[in-house]
C-alpha cells in the first residue's frame, strides 16, 4: 500500500475543488491497487447537499463495479469524514479509510467522536490518519484565508460612494 501516493491523488482533486470555490476536499477510493471511483466537494456547484468528495467518490466506485458494496476498497480523503459520509462509507461496505487532516467542527472519526468504533456497526471499517495532514490542512487554511479576503473586499467596494 502506497498511501502517500493515493492521497497526493485526492490532493489534486482538492484543488479542483477549489477552482470551483468549493471546499477543497478530493476523495479517491481505490480497489487492487487500481483507482475506482474519484471526487471532490461540489455542493454549491451541483445544488446538492451530499455532493461530498466522498459521496462523488463512493458513486463513482459503485458504478464501475456495478456493485452498491466495495469490500476491500480503501477510501482516501483529504479530510476527516462527516457524519454523512461515515455512514456511506460503512454502508459501502469499504474496508478501509485513510484521511489526512482532521475535522475538529464535524469530523466523526476523532474529532467529535468516534463513529466507526460503535458497537451497533454491522461492518468494521480500518481507519488510518495524518497521510499529509500538512499538505492537506495548509490548503484548507489558504482557502479560506482566500475566502476571507474576498469577503472583505466587497464589503469594502459596497462602502464606496458610486
Amino acid at each position: 500500500m502506497n498511501d502517500q501516493k493515493w492521497m497526493e491523488l485526492a490532493l489534486e482533486l482538492a484543488t479542483k475543488a477549489a477552482l470551483e470555490n468549493e471546499i477543497p476536499v478530493g476523495a479517491i477510493v481505490v480497489l487492487n491497487d487500481e483507482v475506482i471511483g474519484e471526487g471532490y466537494n461540489s455542493p454549491i456547484s451541483l445544488c446538492d447537499p451530499t455532493a461530498h468528495a466522498e459521496i462523488q467518490a463512493i458513486r463513482m466506485a459503485c458504478k464501475a463495479t456495478n456493485n452498491y458494496r466495495l469490500p476491500g476498497a480503501t477510501l482516501y480523503v483529504t479530510l476527516e469524514p462527516c457524519s454523512m459520509c461515515a455512514g456511506a462509507i460503512i454502508h459501502s461496505r469499504i474496508d478501509r479509510v485513510v484521511y489526512a487532516a482532521t475535522e475538529p467542527k464535524s469530523g466523526v472519526a476523532e474529532s467529535q467522536g468516534r463513529f466507526f468504533d460503535a458497537p451497533f456497526l454491522n461492518h468494521q471499517v480500518d481507519v488510518h490518519s495524518g497521510v499529509l495532514a500538512e499538505v492537506a490542512s495548509s490548503q484548507l487554511t489558504q482557502f479560506f484565508q482566500y475566502r476571507r479576503e474576498q469577503k472583505k473586499k466587497l464589503k469594502e467596494l459596497a462602502k464606496k460612494p458610486i
